[in-house]
């Protein structure tokens, strides 16, 4: 099944089918709203950026998967250049098929073209599920994340 989705940049029209997805999670249920407006203001103001996308992966004709990735140049690592991924989301019907492996795969492949040496995320302590998919695809757990609301 994975080598039927395809990847592509995010249109408006996906914005609800991406959100649905990021609801569609133990963690995302009561997080996520469902008021869809700040979601097409965050849209816009990712594409506006260009350096920030919204990735959808597509089956069928239906969005079943999704992350955001930003290329981030810096001084630190010898000036490396990274790839930042996050909302990594399958379909909670079709996960354990292969799509989130392709999705990571197509995630790699667009840093490596942005010149990107380094692909980084976070993820929740509470996703054991999701550890255990990113240390069977070569990622170390190699630092602390800290997060503070603003």
């Amino acid at each position: 099944m994975s080598d039927k989705v395809t990847f592509r940049e995010a249109h408006r029209e996906d914005v609800p089918a991406v959100v649905a997805l990021l609801r569609d999670d133990m963690l995302g249920r009561d997080r996520e709203s469902a008021d869809l407006t700040p979601y097409f203001t965050a849209w816009e103001a990712m594409r506006a950026e260009g350096a920030n996308q919204l990735i959808v992966g597509v089956y069928g004709g239906e969005v079943v998967a999704c992350y955001q990735i930003t290329f981030i140049s810096g001084l630190s690592l010898s000036a490396a250049r990274r790839a930042q991924i996050e909302g990594v989301r399958v379909s909670s019907a079709l996960r354990g098929q292969g799509i989130g492996a392709a999705l990571i795969g197509d995630a790699e492949s667009r840093a490596r073209v942005a010149g990107c040496t380094l692909l980084q995320f976070t993820t929740n302590r509470r996703r054991s599920d999701a550890h255990r998919f990113y240390d069977g695809l070569g990622f170390t757990p190699s630092h602390i994340g800290y997060k503070k609301s603003l």
